[in-house]
């Protein structure tokens, strides 16, 4: 039988320990430098800071697959203008701010 205060749950030394450890973890995680950093494993494959990868999600998209994203992108704005009611009428007539104020100013008077 162990001689401590309760087996059945960490101490506070090892709970105090591990938070530690979790604190730590996040912190570098999170830190801004190691962003840009380039892992030991991309660095053994000749990964530099300066070049990017010819493949996964970091590298060079080309002309062409830029051109179709943008016009997807295009679409999908025109669709979020439309469901929020913004869409351009084609077929309304254009009419000017003067003439709108000149006949509501008629109306009322």
């Amino acid at each position: 039988m162990p001689s401590v205060k309760n087996p059945n749950r960490l101490s506070k030394n090892r709970l105090a320990a591990r938070a530690a450890k979790a604190k730590k973890a996040n912190q570098k995680r999170a830190d801004p430098a190691m962003k840009n950093k380039i892992t030991k494993a991309d660095k053994t494959r000749g990964a530099r800071p300066g070049l990017l990868p010819t493949s996964g999600p970091r590298a060079a998209i080309s002309a062409k697959k830029a051109r179709k994203l943008e016009k997807k992108m295009g679409y999908a704005l025109k669709r979020k203008m439309e469901a929020e009611g913004e869409a351009v009428m084609k077929d309304a007539p254009v009419v000017e701010e003067k003439a709108v104020q000149e006949e509501q100013d008629m109306e009322i008077q």
